[in-house]
């Protein structure tokens, strides 16, 4: 089993900045790839970034790339996503997720593992 906690939700006015940090613990070396997902309300869970547990690939929904980052710092088994330029439509609870199998990582049926969500309020 793998626990995934969430952290670095809150209000941001729109073109600033949050961080968002998932800490992984557990079976963490069963892990292949961490993804961040979010739902907004009224629509379906949309895929963020996703970063293998090495940090050697990253991918990117296009509607984040070139405003988010997603990292990872591997003594502390964490994964980031930096979050720039935020706009009224990127509020929503995101969830980081964890893959074991290298499946296909926009599906968040690929992940096994979730967490339980940290809320991004954006106002504009």
């Amino acid at each position: 089993q793998v626990q995934l906690v969430e952290s670095g939700g809150g209000l941001v006015q729109a073109g600033g900045s949050l961080r968002l940090s998932c800490a992984a613990s557990g079976r963490t070396f069963t892990i292949y790839r961490m993804g961040w997902f979010r739902r907004a309300p009224g629509k379906e869970r949309e895929f963020v970034a996703a970063i293998t547990w090495n940090g050697r690939y990253t991918h990117y929904a296009d509607s984040v790339k070139g405003r988010f980052t997603i990292s990872r710092d591997n003594a502390k088994d964490t994964v980031y996503l930096q979050m720039n330029t935020l706009r009224a439509e990127d509020a929503a609870g995101y969830y980081c997720a964890a893959d074991p199998r290298n499946a296909y990582y926009p599906d968040p049926v690929s992940y096994a593992y979730w967490g339980q969500g940290t809320q991004v309020t954006v106002s504009s």
